[in-house]
C-alpha cells in the first residue's frame, strides 16, 4: 500500500473517536437523553477499541492483513449509517461502540509497513505516517463542529459512512496482502512466545508510558489552565494543541534520523529530551512566576519526545518477531489505550485537589521517566 492509503487508514481511525465530540450536546437533546449517558459514546468506544486491537492483530497474522482491514471498514460503514438513523440513545450507543472496529486499521497498517520494509526503513515510514496523522486530532473536532452547525449531528455520522466507502474502495485497489507467507517448515507463531520476550515488553512499556505523559496532559491541562491562568478558552486550546505540533515536529525529525541512527538510539534521544525538558521547566518554575508561555514551552518537549519515540518504539516491538507483527502491534496498541485510561483517571483524581502546573508536570515527568528506563532496557537487550 502507498503511504497515502496507510495515512488515511490510521487517520480515519482517529477521526472516528474525536470528530463527533462537538455534537454530544446535540445528540443528547435530539435523543432525549442526559449528557452523561451520551458521553458513554466516548468511554465505551475506548474500552471496546482495546478489545478490537487485541483481536485484530493476531487475526491478521492468521488470515492476513487485507481481509481484516476490509472487514473492519465494512463494519464501520454499516455502524456509522446505523448511528446516523438511530432514534433512541441505546441504539445509538450500541452501534457507536461497534464503530470501534475501525481502530483495527491503525494496528494492521503498522504491521503492513513492517511486512514490506526492514526495521530501519519501517521506523522512518511510521514516522512520516505519524506526522501526517497528527493532523486528525486537531482538524477532526473543527470539521465535526462545522457539520453539526450546518447540517445537524447526524451529518457527522453520514460523513463517517461516506469516508468509509471511499477508504474501502481505496484499500481494495491499493492494498494487496502483505503478510509474509510461512512455509511448512516454519515454526507456528505462538503469542505466548511473544508475550514472554522481555525485548518486546521493553518496547511496549517505553511507548505506552511515553504516550502516558500525553494522556496525563490531556486530562490535566484544561483544569490547570482554568485554575492557574486567566486566559480564554481559545488560549487553553492553543496550549493543548501545542503538544500535537511538537509531536509532528518530532516525527518529522525521526524520519530523518532513521537513516542515520539505530532506532533504539532515536528512542533514547526522545526520552531524554522529554525528561530534561520537563525537569528544566520545574527548575525554572521554582524561581520565576509560572506563565502560560512557560507552561507551554515545558510541555512542548513531551510532544517532540513522543514524536521521536513512538514510531521507533512501534517498529522495534514488531521487529522482535516479524512473523507476528500484527499481534505485536495489536497488543501494544491495546496496552497503550488501557494504560492511558488508567493514567487519565489518576491524573484527574490527583489534580482535582492540587490543580497546579507543577503538580501536572511532576506527574508527566514520572511517566516519562518510566518510559526512559524502558527505552534503556530496550537498547541494552538489543546490544
Amino acid at each position: 500500500p502507498h503511504k497515502t492509503t496507510l495515512i488515511l487508514m490510521t487517520g480515519l481511525s482517529v477521526l472516528s473517536l474525536n470528530m463527533f465530540l462537538p455534537s454530544l450536546g446535540s445528540i443528547a437533546r435530539d435523543l432525549s437523553s442526559d449528557y452523561a449517558v451520551v458521553s458513554l459514546a466516548v468511554a465505551g468506544y475506548l474500552a471496546l477499541s482495546a478489545v478490537v486491537q487485541l483481536i485484530a492483530g493476531p487475526l491478521s497474522d492468521r488470515i492476513g492483513r487485507r481481509p481484516v482491514v476490509l472487514g473492519s471498514i465494512v463494519v464501520f460503514i454499516l455502524c456509522s449509517a446505523a448511528c446516523a438513523v438511530a432514534t433512541n440513545v441505546w441504539t445509538f450507543l450500541g452501534f457507536r461502540k461497534l464503530q470501534s472496529a475501525m481502530v483495527a486499521c491503525g494496528a494492521v497498517a503498522m504491521a503492513a509497513v513492517r511486512d514490506t520494509q526492514d526495521e530501519q526503513t519501517a521506523a522512518g515510514t511510521l514516522s512520516t505516517i505519524s506526522a501526517a496523522m497528527a493532523l486528525a486530532p486537531m482538524l477532526g473536532p473543527v470539521l465535526g463542529g462545522f457539520l453539526d452547525t450546518a447540517f445537524g449531528w447526524r451529518s457527522v455520522f453520514w460523513f463517517y459512512a461516506g469516508s468509509g466507502v471511499v477508504l474501502l474502495a481505496l484499500v481494495w485497489v491499493d492494498m494487496g496482502e502483505t503478510r509474509v507467507q510461512r512455509t511448512e517448515d516454519d515454526p507456528k507463531p505462538r503469542i505466548a512466545e511473544l508475550l514472554g520476550d522481555v525485548r518486546y515488553w521493553a518496547f511496549v512499556l517505553c511507548t505506552a508510558f511515553s504516550v502516558g505523559s500525553f494522556f496525563i496532559f490531556l486530562a490535566g491541562a484544561p483544569l490547570v489552565a482554568e485554575s492557574s491562568f486567566d486566559i480564554s478558552s481559545a488560549e487553553i486550546g492553543l496550549i493543548i494543541g501545542s503538544i500535537t505540533f511538537g509531536f509532528m515536529f518530532g516525527s518529522f525529525v525521526s524520519a530523518r534520523l532513521s537513516k542515520r541512527l539505530a532506532l533504539t538510539q532515536t528512542i533514547l534521544i526522545g526520552r531524554v529530551l522529554a525528561c530534561v525538558g520537563l525537569s528544566a521547566g520545574l527548575v525554572v518554575m521554582a524561581f520565576v512566576p509560572v506563565t502560560p508561555l512557560l507552561f507551554l514551552a515545558t510541555t512542548l518537549f513531551v510532544g517532540v519526545g513522543n514524536g521521536l519515540t513512538m514510531p521507533n518504539g512501534n517498529a522495534g516491538a514488531m521487529s522482535v518477531r516479524p512473523d507476528m507483527a500484527g499481534s505485536a502491534a495489536g497488543i501494544s496498541s491495546a496496552f497503550m489505550v488501557a494504560l492511558g485510561a488508567v493514567l487519565t483517571f489518576l491524573s484527574g483524581f490527583v489534580l482535582a485537589g492540587i490543580a497546579t502546573p507543577q503538580a501536572l508536570i511532576i506527574m508527566m515527568l514520572g511517566s516519562a521517566v518510566i518510559g526512559l528506563f524502558a527505552a534503556y532496557a530496550a537498547h541494552r537487550f538489543r546490544n
